[in-house]
């Protein structure tokens, strides 16, 4: 189709990629976006532009009374900008900057080939002016209304949402800049100093990171998300080269999905309560299950502590020979000749201990060994806790 023949709409189509290129150009000059923390609004930014784009080229083929819908591309980006704390003014200088540009572009195009039948310059230009004002309008509002629904820093709101979304409430997860459909693992590192591994950790596995520091308990709630199922062993590997001293570290075990990122997060909560009580500092889900219920069970770890730790700590040394003795019995898998090894006595020793053990629980050993052997972890549990400044 020869040039004379194609409308001036028609024609900025034509050299849309160049305009758009130029308004990228224009708009990234003004306030570098990818200095931002959220890959998310980056994307949104450039669809933006390509939608206000096309917004402006469509008013041209409207008249001022029926004006082109705003697109919502451009208010979801506005509401974008709005939760990663892009100033209302640098969102709108941005547009400003755009618009001008495509007035250039038109300018240059009427000089070239002829006008729309009873069309104007400066009635295009007007046209213009007019759909830029509304566009301009709608994006302020939309602007304004996102920081009134989101009050607080931008860390807060952060946190707000991982809470929610925790609790199993359908939320836009977009500003969170994490693949929810992919592997996760869950973490919670208590101590000062939390933030400081957490990064390094997800560089070194190749994960994306969450992460959102509890203020109130001083805990640093994160997630390793992935294309791949993450290794809770390897990533305990990884902790123990680089934990600091002072730090408690509880990882979960890993999960898949939305579902899969809550599960793991409520085990490594779980995990937790025994990290900061015991004494190693690093500590999975999977290692202290039943212990980590227990103590979450006020009932069941007060009656344990009762029935199996209260008679022996009964005797003149508080218990400490009869539990050393369980521990070894235990740890050598109910073999009498193996405990007395590690204890450094002889067999019979031992044999007599188990007795006047079962004499003072009233019971024999074999019909409660998994009761006493937990009761026993618990007691040690709680004997270590010490107050940590965490």
């Amino acid at each position: 189709m020869r040039e004379s023949q194609t409308t001036l709409p028609e024609r900025l189509r034509a050299r849309r990629e160049e305009i758009e290129e130029a308004a990228l150009t224009r708009v990234f000059s003004l306030s570098d976006p990818t200095e931002g923390p959220d890959p998310a609004y980056l994307d949104g930014l450039r669809a933006a532009v390509s939608a206000a784009l096309d917004y402006g080229i469509d008013a041209l083929e409207r008249s001022e009374e029926r004006p082109a819908p705003i697109p919502t591309a451009l208010l979801s980006q506005a509401r974008l900008a709005a939760r990663n704390g892009v100033e209302l003014e640098t969102v709108l200088r941005r547009y400003l900057a755009g618009h001008a540009l495509l007035d250039d572009f038109l300018i240059e195009e009427a000089e070239r080939g002829p006008l729309p039948p009873g069309a104007s310059l400066k009635g295009l230009l007007r046209i213009e002016a007019a759909a830029l004002d509304r566009l301009l309008g709608a994006v302020s509002e939309e602007h304004a209304r996102e920081l009134k629904a989101r009050p607080g820093s931008p860390s807060e709101r952060r946190a707000k949402l991982i809470e929610r979304l925790l609790g199993g409430e359908p939320v836009d997860t977009v500003e969170l800049a994490y693949p929810f459909e992919g592997h996760h693992l869950g973490l919670l590192v208590s101590g000062s100093g939390a933030e400081e591994i957490a990064k390094p950790l997800a560089r070194a596995l190749d994960a994306r990171l969450l992460a959102v520091s509890r203020e109130e308990d001083r805990v640093l709630w994160a997630w390793l998300g992935s294309r791949r199922p993450l290794c809770p062993d390897e990533v305990l590997e990884e902790l123990r080269a680089q934990t600091p001293e002072g730090l408690r570290v509880a990882i979960g075990e890993a999960g898949e999905g939305i579902a899969g990122w809550r599960l793991t997060h409520r085990q490594a909560a779980a995990a937790l309560a025994v990290a900061q009580r015991g004494k190693e500092p690093l500590v999975r889900y999977a290692e202290v299950a039943l212990l980590a219920s227990i103590l979450q069970d006020e009932l069941l770890s007060a009656s344990l502590l009762r029935l199996y730790i209260e008679p022996l700590e009964a005797e003149r040394d508080r218990g400490e020979v009869a539990k050393e003795t369980l521990r070894a019995y235990f740890a050598a898998d109910r073999n009498v000749s193996s405990a007395a090894a590690v204890l450094n006595v002889e067999r019979r020793t031992v044999s007599s201990r188990l007795r006047a053990i079962e004499q003072r629980l009233g019971r024999q050993l074999p019909s409660c060994a998994t009761e006493l052997s937990i009761a026993l972890r618990l007691s040690g549990l709680l004997e270590d806790e010490t107050p940590r400044s965490v």
